[in-house]
C-alpha cells in the first residue's frame, strides 16, 4: 500500500511540473514527433546496398588491338563474344549485361581508336564488330594508351557501386610511351581504380617487349594478366545442334513487334538491321551461341530491345487499346482492334513455343560441348577458360556467384 501511494505521488508531481512548464511540453511533443517520423536519408547514393529483387549488373569493355597481326584473335572474338555473354549470364542470379568495345591501332593508320558504346543491345555491338578487320601496325608499339584512355573516359559507366565494371585489354604489342601528348596508361589506370573499374590484360603471342607492360597494366588495374596464343586459342567446336538453333533464332527474331514514336522506331529499325546482318554474315556456330544467350534471363534485353509490343502487352505494362494507331507497327495499323489483339496473342504463343525449343536445344548443346571439352583435357589454356576464371574470381566481390562448370562455349 505504501509503495502504491508513493508511485501515485510521483505521477501527480511530474504531471504538475510538466503542466507548469509549456517549454517542456513543447520539447516532449517535438521529441515524440521525431521518434514517430524517422529522419530522411540525406545522401542515399553513398549507401551501396542492393535493392531487393534488383538484378546484378555487369559492364564489360574490350580494348582490342586491330592491327595486322591480330587477325586470328579478331576472328575468335567474332565467334566467341556470345559465349562470353552466356558465361556471364550463368551467375546464380542472372545479371543485366552491357558490352562495349574500343578498337585501337596507331597514329598513321586508318584510325587510332574506334569506340562502340556500352549497351545491352549486343546485336548492334556485334554487327559493328563484324566490320573490323586486322590491318595496319607492323612497326612495334601501338596506341595502347589511347585505347585504355577512351575505354575509361568515353564510356558511360554505371555509377552503381555494386556493378561489376571490367575492361579486358587484348593485344600483342607494347604501348607507345614516347608520344609527348599522350595520357600514359598508369594515369588512366589510377582513374579506373577510382571509378571501380577492373582492368585485365590479355597478351596475345609471346612478344617479350610487351610482357612487362601487360603485367603492369594488370597490376595497376587490380586485374589479371594472362597470355594466350596469337590466335587466341579459343574453343571452337561445332555441334549437331547449331544449325537448328540458328534457324529457330531467326524465327524468334521475326516475332518481335515494335511500337513508339518516330525516333523510337528509327532506333528499333537500326537494331533489326543489325540482327538481319548477323543472320546473313555470322557463322552458324555464332548464331547458335547468340540463340543460347538470348534464351537466358540476361539475354532477354538483347532479344527484345526497347518497346517490344508482344512482351509489353503480355506483361501488362501496356494496353493495346491505349496506343495510337501511328505508334503501332505498320502491320497492325490496318487491322481492327479485335484482330490486333488476336495477332499479338498468336505471336506470344508462337514465341513461347520457340523459346521452349531453343532452351531445350541449348541445354543439349551445352552438355555436348562440356563433354567434348573434358575429353580434350579441359582446355585450361584456352581464351575461354582464362576469361571465365577472371570473371568468376572478380565478380564474386559484387555478389555474383558462378559454379565451377559454368563456362559456356
Amino acid at each position: 500500500m505504501k509503495t502504491k501511494t508513493i508511485a501515485i505521488g510521483i505521477f501527480v508531481a511530474t504531471t504538475a511540473t510538466v503542466a507548469s512548464f509549456p517549454a517542456i511540453q513543447q520539447a516532449i511533443a517535438t521529441t515524440t514527433k521525431m521518434i514517430k517520423t524517422p529522419p530522411a536519408i540525406v545522401n542515399p547514393v553513398t549507401m551501396p546496398s542492393i535493392v531487393a529483387n534488383q538484378r546484378p549488373q555487369i559492364e564489360v569493355v574490350f580494348v582490342l588491338d586491330t592491327t595486322g597481326s591480330m587477325g586470328g584473335l579478331i576472328a575468335a572474338a567474332k565467334e566467341k563474344i556470345w559465349s562470353i555473354a552466356s558465361t556471364m549470364a550463368s551467375a546464380q542470379t542472372a545479371p543485366d549485361i552491357k558490352m562495349g568495345l574500343v578498337a585501337y591501332r596507331d597514329r598513321g593508320d586508318t584510325y587510332v581508336t574506334q569506340t562502340i558504346a556500352l549497351s545491352s543491345d549486343l546485336d548492334s555491338m556485334y554487327a559493328k564488330l563484324m566490320d573490323f578487320q586486322a590491318d595496319g601496325g607492323g612497326d612495334g608499339p601501338e596506341s595502347v594508351n589511347q585505347g585504355l584512355h577512351d575505354a575509361v573516359h568515353n564510356m558511360t559507366w554505371s555509377q552503381n557501386p555494386t556493378t561489376y565494371r571490367v575492361i579486358f585489354l587484348v593485344g600483342d604489342a607494347p604501348p607507345h610511351m614516347d608520344y609527348q601528348d599522350d595520357v600514359k596508361y598508369p594515369v588512366t589506370l589510377a582513374l579506373a581504380k577510382q571509378k571501380g573499374i577492373i582492368v585485365n590484360a590479355i597478351q596475345c603471342g609471346q612478344d617479350s617487349s610487351a610482357t612487362a607492360d601487360w603485367h603492369q597494366v594488370a597490376s595497376l588495374g587490380q586485374g589479371t594478366y594472362f597470355q594466350v596464343e596469337q590466335s587466341g586459342n579459343a574453343v571452337a567446336i561445332a555441334t549437331p545442334y547449331d544449325k537448328k538453333l540458328a534457324e529457330l533464332s531467326s524465327k524468334m527474331d521475326k516475332t518481335r513487334l515494335f511500337y513508339g514514336n518516330d525516333e523510337e522506331k528509327a532506333r528499333q529499325a537500326n537494331k533489326m538491321a543489325a540482327t538481319d546482318k548477323l543472320h546473313k554474315e555470322a557463322s552458324t556456330e555464332a548464331q547458335a551461341r547468340r540463340a543460347t544467350f538470348n534464351a537466358s534471363a540476361s539475354g532477354k534485353a538483347n532479344l527484345l530491345g526497347e518497346n517490344e509490343l508482344v512482351d509489353a502487352v503480355a506483361s501488362g505494362r501496356v494496353k493495346l487499346s491505349s496506343l495510337t494507331k501511328k505508334s503501332l507497327p505498320e502491320s497492325l495499323q490496318v487491322m481492327s482492334p479485335a484482330a490486333q489483339e488476336a495477332f499479338v496473342g498468336k505471336t506470344k504463343k508462337e514465341r513461347g513455343e520457340l523459346e521452349s525449343e531453343i532452351k531445350q536445344l541449348a541445354e543439349q548443346r551445352n552438355d555436348y560441348l562440356q563433354q567434348k571439352v573434358v575429353g580434350e583435357g579441359g582446355k585450361k589454356d584456352s581464351l575461354d577458360a582464362k576469361l571465365y576464371g577472371a570473371i568468376r574470381n572478380q565478380a564474386k566481390e559484387k555478389g555474383l556467384v558462378y559454379e565451377a562448370d559454368s563456362a559456356k562455349y
